[in-house]
């Protein structure tokens, strides 16, 4: 019997241990999980796309989209005047922000937040750009896109090789849109907030925070269908769910129960392609509780399962428990059947050198990077609760670098990622793995202070990882 047998016969035993534990009564309170060794990861390439990377918009798009940030400042009041809004990081003291020296409106759209990566082989990867500029009122002049890049390690170049934009001209959204008068219309950071990208088959499955949603379109980037989270009968929404009105950024009285921006940021794909594992961003609210959804002192996120034939949820669940309070989950994608890789981060630290903690300072990072792993997980390893098991990870500001490969930050023996975000992952080959950051542009200065962040795509051998048991 092969070992992908075993697993499975696994999970079924689990699962079935997991349903008579709660018909017990038995507690979330009571998991236990063994704490995860840190293991080496070696830097193997580091290329960048500029922060300021814009493509021009389609000609039939409509005038409105030939600039992008018109609606990004402050007062969220309409601006046409392009370069005038100068941009702070998300990072800092309040009291004294700290310019990020991006600004804002900008000439075409920009090819900016890649949330989402693909790996297709020979250093060519489908990179996703994430709603705009960061919600859906100050991107509503930003158009939604996928882009196919290429990244020349020796240079530490990134090239956008192709871009598709996002539209409905068959109306399969069930919902009003932007560009609702339009013949292609085209989707905009109003509409969606696509986080996670996969290539089923010959369509790209795309997951969304707003709604949350599972997107699929054509590889010309035409909507096929929107798959509502319905999980078990019940549906999972959040304050930007078409159905919802404009309500408060926190669960109150239960009237949702996905927090704003903690929809699909993940979603990862089976080897073969028949299931997809969209993922929240951060734990659901617990009505019960009247909290976020907890196991003793800390956190989880769930991991959903749904049928690419039949396009609908299994009803099979997970539970992913984060290491802090505050933490999210930036990415996961499967090794095999039943082992994954996920970005745990925190959400509110970016920066390395020059360092000044907890100082009243601009001219420096005042809340380096602290948080920012990769974790190795095992599904067919779960705990009576669901809990899946975490194998081990490795320290995204700790990278072994020693042939100095670098080409952004120190060039040191040890190389960090720095930013608020790594947002996306995609796996290379049996021993390398790509990450991207998420830049926030212009909202993002980790690498460099007063300097946007670009789009780093780094290249990683994480063997340790990946033999680790």
């Amino acid at each position: 019997m092969n070992k992908t047998v075993l697993k499975q016969m696994n999970v079924l035993t689990l699962v079935a241990a997991c349903a008579l534990c709660l018909a017990s009564g038995a507690s979330p309170a009571q998991v236990q999980m063994p704490a995860a060794p840190v293991v080496e990861a070696v830097l193997a390439g580091h290329a960048a796309l500029p922060a300021s990377t814009a493509v021009p918009a389609p000609r039939d798009a409509g005038a409105l989209f030939a600039t992008a940030g018109k609606f990004a400042n402050g007062k969220r009041q309409r601006n046409e005047q392009l370069g005038s809004e100068r941009a702070n990081t998300f990072v800092g003291d309040p009291k004294y922000p700290r310019a990020s020296g991006g600004t804002l409106p900008m000439t075409g759209q920009s090819v900016q937040g890649f949330s989402g990566i693909v790996s297709l082989g020979k250093g060519e990867f489908l990179a996703l750009t994430d709603n705009g500029f960061g919600n859906k009122i100050n991107s509503q002049d930003a158009l939604l896109m996928v882009h196919k890049v290429s990244a020349d390690w020796a240079r530490g170049q990134v090239v956008r090789r192709s871009t598709t934009f996002l539209s409905d001209p068959n109306k399969r959204v069930p919902f009003h849109i932007q560009n609702e008068n339009t013949q292609r219309r085209y989707l905009t950071g109003i509409d969606f907030d696509p986080e996670s990208l996969q290539v089923v088959g010959n369509e790209w499955w795309i997951g969304d925070e707003f709604g949350p949603y599972v997107l699929r379109t054509d590889f010309e980037g035409r909507v096929l269908g929107v798959i509502e989270t319905v999980i078990n009968g019940k549906l999972h929404a959040s304050p930007d769910h078409y159905m919802q009105g404009r309500l408060p950024n926190l669960p109150g009285e239960a009237l949702f129960e996905v927090r704003r921006s903690n929809g699909f940021e993940s979603m990862a794909k089976s080897p073969d392609g028949s299931k997809l594992y969209p993922m929240f961003e951060g734990p659901l609210y617990d009505a019960a509780a009247k909290s976020v959804e907890k196991a003793g002192d800390k956190t989880y996120v769930r991991i959903n399962e749904v049928d690419a034939a039949t396009r609908s949820y299994t009803g099979k669940q997970w539970k992913y428990l984060l290491e802090e309070v505050g933490n999210v989950v930036a990415d996961f994608q499967l090794l095999d059947a039943t082992t994954g890789l996920v970005i745990e981060r925190d959400d509110s630290t970016e920066g390395m050198v020059p360092a000044c903690p907890n100082e009243a300072r601009t001219d420096c990072f005042t809340r380096t990077a602290r948080f920012k792993r990769v974790y190795k997980i095992d599904l067919a390893a779960v705990d009576a609760d669901s809990f899946v098991r975490k194998v081990a990870y490795v320290d995204l500001t700790r990278i072994a670098n020693p042939k100095r490969l670098a080409k952004l930050g120190l060039n040191e023996a040890v190389f960090a990622l720095p930013h608020l975000g790594p947002e996306g992952l995609a796996v290379v080959d049996a021993t390398h793995i790509v990450l991207v950051n998420d830049n926030n542009f212009p909202y993002s200065s980790g690498r460099e202070i007063g300097k946007p962040d670009g789009n780093e795509l780094t290249l990683l051998d994480i063997r340790a990882l990946i033999e680790a048991r």
